[in-house]
């Protein structure tokens, strides 16, 4: 096998939470690119049929399951069906996250509500992503938690968000080891700033605003990432080329700090 092959998904087939726009469309249609077929969930039927279409486009099967990825009972549905329809699982990306109602508050004035649906939506869901996935995937498959830089350092008006998602890095190297016998690797992929929709609502920010904020964030490469930054290190964590790398959680976010 050539190193480049080492990187080749073909026969592989993942599921993408979140996948209808932003850094799920991003992964969805990288790993089609790289051979796999792509089972897409999202709330939004119509966003998750338009990605299914640029994975159909790129000569791959997809199938688009929408339905709320915070409900415990529809994520062993989507994994059932996702093996009954596809014929296996090979690889779970739990990408779907984000906030509610998008108010920047202090911790001190969150309210139960808005703590539990940050909770429930990119802590909870992961886990409840990761367990249907290990009963699924084959021996050898794969999990990655799309988990965020803000869960390394102080997150101002921002605390819910940064406290689920080190706790999805936690659980990141937890079921790495749990699930290690079996052959199932476990990681993580931490972005920095990418200007997704819910990123340029918390920040206030326009499209003519991106191409000045990275250097304004003090980004060490001077750019905000994008959904290909994150899908590259997807294809590598899940490909051939990481076989000996579990537990991890990768940071991507042009040197940010």
């Amino acid at each position: 096998m050539s190193m480049l092959d080492r990187f080749a998904l073909d026969g592989g087939v993942a599921v993408v939470t979140g996948a209808g726009r932003g850094i799920g469309e991003g992964i969805a249609i990288g790993l089609a690119e790289a051979g796999c077929d792509v089972v897409l969930t999202a709330r939004r039927e119509n966003e998750i049929e338009a990605v299914a279409e640029q994975v159909r486009a790129l000569g791959r099967r997809a199938l688009a399951v929408p339905g709320d990825i915070t409900d415990g009972e529809f994520v062993d549905q989507l994994a059932d069906r996702s093996k009954q329809e596809m014929g296996k699982v090979t690889l779970w990306v739990s990408n779907a996250g984000g906030a509610d109602d998008r108010t920047p508050r202090h911790l001190a004035d969150m309210p139960d509500r808005q703590w539990d649906y940050q909770m429930d939506l990119n802590l909870r869901a992961v886990f409840t992503g990761a367990r249907a996935a290990a009963r699924v995937l084959e021996d050898g498959g794969s999990i990655i938690n799309i988990s965020s830089g803000a869960a390394l350092k102080p997150s101002p008006n921002n605390g819910p968000y940064a406290v689920a998602k080190a706790g999805v890095d936690s659980l990141t190297r937890t079921m790495s080891t749990e699930l290690a016998p079996r052959g199932i690797r476990v990681n993580g992929v931490a972005p920095g700033p990418v200007p997704t929709e819910v990123f340029m609502e918390f920040f206030g920010a326009s499209e003519e605003d991106i191409p000045k904020l990275g250097k304004k964030l003090g980004i060490p490469l001077g750019r905000l990432g994008t959904p290909e930054d994150v899908a590259n290190a997807v294809v590598f964590l899940a490909s051939e080329a990481s076989s000996w790398v579990t537990g991890q959680t990768l940071l991507v976010n042009g040197g940010n700090r």
